[in-house]
């Protein structure tokens, strides 16, 4: 019976039209639900109205379809259903949705900090409640003086007017004449965004300091920005610029100015009025010639002019007496100037040039340069005057046509690095040039000897040691001391800040050298590559004024308790000396950062230097330290590079992995069997990584 209910049932549901079926079941039509299965139908016809009805059928209507599989199931199309609160990812943005992003919060903010950053939020325009902050609302106007006293947070005499403005890293293509609401700004940052031109009423803030409209698509500024009374940093870069508006010389207060990344042809004349300047960028332009006055920036530290279309530099560059850093790469300057003047100059950059050959008096006239890049140009020979350039670093002659490095190269007491890749050197092995600076620098000394020794031809050479060997055996007779130039000469100690004296086989300093320097206010001392024994006493008048310390290359085999008088000191350079231990006073030098005493006698690191809590950089390679006090290390907390390379260390605790401070360990060249050279060779994640993983749990 109940069987043939089913075959009656199924034949039944078979005969229902499909429309019928649908009205019947989504419309309230007449078929009685309780003869057909739930299942079937709302499998069919996916139709979300059967559920109810299916629930209320129970279990035995639970069960597979009872259309024969066979059977060609109509589909019946579904209607889409409209979210309404859908709104695209990527769409114009209105003002509506604008004026949202300066919520209440951020409203309070920035009237109780008098800063408002709003950058990277999708704006296309400015919300224009933001030009009414300095004003006091509506809320706040309401408001007894009894309500205020209870919030005093939102008084008025704790608001603070909008001085900081960051619309930075959006999408906005131009700004409101409203701006001129905001007269208190001091700082606007307006880069990355889209705009084309600015209103004229931005000359209206007149208290406006800093002002950045870099990554923008700006071609001219309007005229009335350049009268900006009080305008000191303005960045243009990375737009459409074509040339400066000769009217900006009129921003009398301006100290740096970047306007590189355009499409400036060349600089207008009346630029060098700018006398407080002390940046000028123009990198990446299509700059041919330089104006006359731009040496009249008197102020001038740094001029970024890479990549233009420069063929020469003015003779008179010497003027620029503060000139610091100097950058002329990928160019087609052909000659360099004498310099005469930039004394102060630290960094030349010429890289990717034609020149042909180094001035003489280029090598004479910068007695500061400590980097000096010519690689890739045309240069096939190094003047002996090179070794007048002191206090060089980093000397980059890579891909140029040279042939014989001059001698006096090792004369150079400060030079770390020299690079000569891509140069016909045909008096140097190959194997050597490949053995880097120190390899290369000691072959030259050692020629440089061998000639002296055998015809005495190193006597006429501007740098030669015969000099100082005769100057020290005649050193009884100078009982006055008939002393270098440069250390009594009152004009350079003032103007350099420096004293300096290299390979003048010094055993020793008159006091009143020191007396002389401290009343010129020096800070800088460096007398590496002489015969010192030991810290001259006469160093002492300069305690208080002393950040940099260079005594490298002398024999000093005892650094005296009076060492930690210096309270100023940053940097120390005790390397390539004899000195075995250091005195427990030392750790009182609180303000030293960088420590260097490789290449001395040093069994293990002295207990001093653990109570340094300001050092950062410890090199202390080629001693013969035997083992590690992590414990020590532990109280560094900032050293961040330590250099044992080449010691005598046999055993390195897996501890030491835990000072995660120390992100340049050196320690090639000892003993040691773990780690092993290959976890070396990886860098410091690697042996760190190592170390810890080797604790004991």
């Amino acid at each position: 019976m109940d069987g043939h209910m089913m075959i009656n049932n199924e034949n039944f549901l078979d005969s229902i039209p499909f429309d019928e079926c649908v009205n019947s079941i989504d419309c309230g039509g007449d078929y009685n639900l309780d003869s057909v299965p739930a299942s079937g139908c709302y499998n069919q016809y996916h139709c979300p109205c059967e559920m109810n009805a299916r629930q209320n059928l129970g279990t035995s209507c639970a069960g597979a379809s009872r259309i024969p599989r066979a059977a060609a199931r109509p589909r019946q199309s579904l209607s889409p259903r409209i979210n309404y609160a859908f709104q695209p990812v990527f769409h114009e943005r209105t003002s509506k949705e604008d004026d949202t992003l300066l919520t209440d919060t951020l409203w309070k903010l920035a009237r109780k900090t008098g800063t408002l950053n709003l950058t990277n939020k999708g704006m296309a325009r400015v919300p224009e409640r933001l030009f009414d902050i300095n004003e006091a609302d509506a809320d706040t106007k309401k408001r007894t003086l009894e309500q205020l006293s209870i919030n005093e947070e939102d008084a008025w005499w704790n608001q603070v007017p909008l001085n900081n403005l960051d619309l930075s890293s959006n999408a906005l293509t131009h700004i409101s004449p409203k701006i001129e609401n905001l007269s208190t700004l001091t700082v606007l940052q307006l880069h990355d965004n889209a705009l084309v031109e600015l209103p004229p009423q931005i000359s209206k803030l007149e208290k406006l300091v800093r002002l950045n409209l870099s990554h923008n698509k700006l071609k001219e500024l309007p005229p009335d920005l350049y009268s900006l009374p009080e305008l000191r940093h303005l960045n243009i870069s990375h737009n459409e610029f074509e040339e400066l508006n000769p009217d900006i010389s009129n921003l009398h207060m301006l100290e740096f100015l970047d306007a590189g990344n355009n499409n400036i042809n060349s600089l207008p004349g009346g630029i060098g009025f700018l006398v407080r300047l002390t940046a000028l960028l123009l990198a990446n332009n299509h700059i041919k010639e330089l104006p006359p006055d731009i040496v009249y920036m008197r102020s001038l530290q740094k001029l970024d002019l890479m990549k233009n279309d420069l063929v020469a530099l003015p003779e008179d560059m010497g003027l620029l007496r503060k000139l610091q850093f100097l950058y002329v790469q990928h160019n087609d300057i052909k000659e360099l100037p004498s310099f005469d003047g930039n004394e102060m100059l630290s960094e030349l950059h010429a890289s990717n040039n034609y020149i042909d050959h180094v001035p003489k008096e280029l090598c004479e006239n910068l007695p500061h340069l400590k980097i000096l890049d010519l690689r890739d140009n045309k240069i096939t020979q190094l003047p002996d005057e090179v070794c007048l350039l002191r206090n060089l670093n980093r000397l980059d002659i890579t891909n140029n046509s040279i042939s014989v490095l001059p001698v006096t190269l090792s004369t150079l007491a400060h030079l770390i690095s020299l690079q000569v890749d891509g140069n016909p050197i045909k008096t140097i092995r190959r194997d050597i040039l490949q053995c880097g600076t120190a390899r290369i620098l000691k072959t030259l000394h050692d020629r440089a000897q061998a000639k002296e020794r055998t015809d005495g031809g190193a006597d006429d050479l501007p740098c030669s040691s015969s000099a100082a060997g005769s100057q020290l055996s005649m050193q009884k007779q100078q009982q006055q001391q008939q002393l270098p130039a440069n250390m009594t000469d009152k004009y350079k100690l003032r103007h350099s800040r420096t004293l300096a004296v290299n390979l003048e086989g010094l055993t020793d300093v008159p006091a009143h050298v020191f007396e002389l320097a401290s009343e010129e206010k020096v800070h800088v001392v460096d007398f590496a590559r002489n015969h010192l024994s030991t810290l001259p006493k006469g160093l002492q008048h300069m305690s208080d004024l002393v950040t940099e310390l260079v005594l490298s290359h002398n024999v000093i085999n005892n650094v005296p308790p009076f060492i930690s008088q210096f309270t100023r000191i940053t940097f120390l350079n005790l390397s390539n000396n004899l000195i075995k231990d250091l005195p427990q006073e030392f750790g009182l030098l609180n303000t030293l950062r960088e420590l260097n005493i490789a290449n001395n006698r040093f069994e293990a690191l002295p207990n001093a230097l653990y109570e340094l809590q300001g050092l950062e950089i410890l090199i202390a390679s080629d001693n013969q330290i035997k083992a590690l006090n992590v414990a020590g290390l532990q109280n560094l907390p900032r050293l961040s590079t330590l250099d044992l390379r080449n010691n005598n260390i046999e055993h390195v605790p897996p501890t030491l992995g835990n000072l995660t401070n120390i992100t340049h360990l050196e320690l090639v060249g000892n003993p040691f069997r773990q780690p092993r050279h290959q976890i070396l060779m990886k860098g410091t994640d690697s042996i760190m990584s190592y170390l810890r993983d080797r604790i004991p749990t």
